[in-house]
């Protein structure tokens, strides 16, 4: 079974709807990237698959398990909150905006979730925050504040600690979009080696050098909808849909 199956998703807006009929499944160790102009619905899809947002109609499971619902008779009922944050753990979540607690140094960043959710002691929360912490090149760092540590460091964090949750699948959100020019190879350099020991992500991303060096496939939305897919190399250097031609010519 693939870690994530998306079946027939719809989401509105209001009267807006910004996802139409999305399915798409990803494979364990599976690196996918989506791609698409902005407002195109790739974002919200990342939330849906975290039940961020609620779908108006279609079925999303994460390791065969529904998301944010159970189905009795045919019908889907959401889940009590609990449920929901319960279900989380499978899915770790890398925002564009970093998130962290800026009250709490990055160690207490990282093992804030294990000690809650996972009921970790706080030393085996610590010993393997500071594992996290040396895997994503900040060793030595854990005691630094938010406001202390660069964009790419505080998102290294971020990084680190969607890892501490020991996710299924990880979904990041235009990681680098907040980041400096030159800040943006250390994190893109972290996820690479995310991907090289197998880790299944779903990433949306602006950056198309990435997405052909890293994805296994491509995923290209526009208004809304899945338009096409496939590998990097035949999405990025040869589209089908004249919409990815326009949006690829946009970004030469």
């Amino acid at each position: 079974m693939p870690v994530l199956r998306a079946e027939h998703v719809h989401k509105k807006f209001a009267s807006l709807e910004v996802l139409h009929d999305i399915s798409l499944s990803v494979g364990k160790g599976e690196v996918v990237c989506l791609v698409g102009p902005s407002g195109s619905g790739k974002s919200t899809f990342l939330r849906c698959v975290n039940h961020l947002e609620r779908i108006d109609a279609g079925r999303i499971y994460v390791d065969d398990a529904l998301v944010g619902y159970e189905e009795r008779a045919g019908r889907l009922y959401e889940l009590k909150e609990a449920s929901v944050c319960a279900a989380r753990r499978q899915t770790g979540m890398v925002f564009q905006g970093f998130n962290l607690f800026v009250h709490l140094t990055a160690i207490e960043n990282i093992m804030l979730g294990p000690r809650r959710i996972l009921g970790m002691t706080k030393a085996e929360a610590r010993a393997e925050a500071e594992v996290l912490l040396a895997r994503v090149g900040l060793d030595g760092r854990g005691s630094s504040y938010p406001k202390q540590l660069s964009g790419g460091q505080q998102q290294r964090v971020a990084i680190a600690r969607a890892l501490a949750m020991n996710p299924k699948l990880l979904l990041l959100d235009e990681p680098t979009s907040a980041l400096d020019p030159h800040l943006v190879g250390e994190v893109l350099s972290v996820i690479r080696e995310l991907a090289d020991e197998g880790l299944t992500m779903l990433v949306v991303t602006h950056e198309m050098a990435f997405a052909r060096d890293v994805a296994d496939r491509v995923v290209v939305f526009a208004g809304g909808r899945l338009i096409e897919e496939g590998a990097p190399r035949d999405i990025l250097t040869a589209p089908s849909d004249p919409r990815t031609v326009a949006f690829l010519g946009r970004r030469s």
